[in-house]
């Protein structure tokens, strides 16, 4: 059987496993495990040189740049995780995502509404304002502004833009990101699927516009605007890992295209936003793991590979950003049996999910992105899923503490913002992995905090008191 037939069926058996409600994800993982060493294996021989040096544009303007907000202690979400619909099926307002489809077909497990966050916003920012955060970065779902080609939702747009106005006035800066992975479903091309989301005829013109509504609709309220999330791991998983639209494996001229279309795309959104509201402040969002070299891997060549894509595309917008942002959650060893194994470790040391539990490797990724880009750095996700709730709260301290370590050290960080307020959808695992620190009542829809959350509360009381980064306030 070709290679790449025995992986599609492996990947859609495993789907059905998976959605039909296995608990043990251990057959998802190994997938995810197997499908990342598969492309490791091929790409090496296209990517064999390690990072080089950036080439510096003329100016640093992040680095002059005035009107930040104190230090932000936030919390993040995004639409697809926790919206419910509050639409019918076929009235004007109903949209679907490249995900519904998924779905439908069965290779990712039901949404349903999720957390309820559109039509019960107001519990969100009851919790919110009960932990004490200042920031809070949430998408918005451009299927839901435009559920067709052209035809803009106005309602959806209030909607949003009066989300924002809430959390302003609660004391709260507002963090909007315009794409968190999920396209609109008319961009989805079923019989071509080499024209589809990025590389849609459609796609670049109607993000442009898309955009700009969003921008001016928002700016009274709105100063930080995050153009994507993850651009990087998404491209990565839905043309090499082959689980997300448009389902190649391997695929690596889509890949390289999709990528070079994620950064025009990024790069569009920050010229448009900044000509709408030039106080604005652009952030990156990247999937950053800390990788460290593995003994099997002559030559550095799944180490060098790894790094460009936890880099490339960041390289090629971070000369428009005013803050690095990055998402990290956990470290690895680049070598293939690491990669073969990631995802069935138990223990003291690693997530439900057997991700690596490791904070001095934050502390250490700190330094080396503040070192190639120079500019303000901020954690835009940090979190664990668990559920321990003791073991929740020692994870946050001690990311915390690599934190005010390094800032202690000379490095400019704005701001850390953990994933997640609640318990939520978590793309092919479902609603498995633990990552909130609440809990939602599903009949007064309300936010149950647990331990953690208080633990939050009292970082930053403690923080905003002590006018520095306070891990342990106890």
């Amino acid at each position: 059987m070709p290679f790449k037939t025995f992986m599609k069926r492996r990947r859609h058996d495993l789907f059905l496993l998976k959605f039909e409600g296995i608990k043990d994800s251990v057959c998802l993982r190994s997938l995810f495990s197997l499908a990342r060493l598969t492309y490791l294996l091929f790409i090496t021989g296209c990517v064999l040189h390690p990072l080089g040096p950036l080439e510096r544009p003329p100016q640093n303007c992040a680095l002059t740049c005035t009107g930040y907000r104190p230090f932000a202690w936030g919390i993040s979400t995004s639409s697809l995780q926790y919206e419910d619909r509050a639409v019918e099926t076929g009235s004007r307002e109903y949209f679907e995502r490249d995900w519904d489809l998924m779905v439908q077909k069965k290779e990712a497990p039901i949404i349903g509404n999720a957390l309820y966050s559109w039509s019960h916003f107001d519990e969100d920012l009851k919790a919110l304002k009960k932990i004490g955060v200042n920031a809070y970065r949430f998408s918005i779902e451009w299927a839901r502004i435009e559920p067709r080609p052209g035809e803009y939702n106005q309602e959806a747009i209030h909607h949003y833009v009066e989300m924002a106005r809430k959390l302003k006035e609660s004391g709260i800066e507002p963090y909007v990101c315009l794409w968190h992975f999920t396209f609109p479903a008319w961009l989805s091309d079923q019989k071509n699927s080499t024209q589809t989301n990025w590389l849609h005829p459609l796609a670049r013109s109607h993000w442009n516009h898309y955009v700009a509504r969003m921008v001016e609709a928002m700016s009274p309220y709105v100063t930080y605007y995050a153009p994507q999330n993850e651009p990087n791991g998404q491209v990565l998983t839905a043309y090499i890992v082959g689980l997300w639209p448009p389902h190649h494996l391997c695929d690596f001229k889509g890949y390289k295209n999709a990528m070079s279309m994620s950064v025009n795309f990024f790069r569009d959104a920050a010229t448009r936003i900044k000509e709408i509201k030039p106080d604005a402040k652009i952030v990156s969002i990247e999937a950053i793991p800390y990788w460290y070299h593995g003994w099997l891997d002559p030559g550095g060549l799944i180490y060098n590979t790894v790094e460009h894509n936890a880099f490339d595309h960041l390289d090629k917008v971070y000369d428009l950003c005013d803050i690095i942002g990055f998402n990290y959650y956990y470290s690895q060893v680049a070598g293939p049996f690491s990669l073969l194994t990631q995802g069935s470790h138990r223990g003291t040391h690693f997530t439900m999910m057997g991700w690596r539990i490791d904070p001095l490797a934050l502390g250490k990724l700190i330094r080396k992105i503040g070192k190639r880009y120079h500019k303000p750095l901020m954690i835009t996700e940090n979190g664990i899923a668990t559920l321990d709730e003791q073991k929740r709260i020692d994870y946050l301290r001690d990311h915390i503490a690599q934190i005010q370590k390094t800032m202690s050290q000379g490095y400019n960080i704005k701001g850390y913002f953990i994933w997640s307020l609640a318990d939520n959808y978590e793309w092919h695992y479902g609603y498995v992995p633990k990552f909130g620190l609440a809990t939602m009542d599903p009949k007064t829809f309300q936010r149950k905090f647990k331990q953690s959350a208080l633990y939050y509360h009292d970082v930053i009381h403690a923080s905003q008191k002590s006018g520095q980064v306070v891990p342990s306030p106890r």
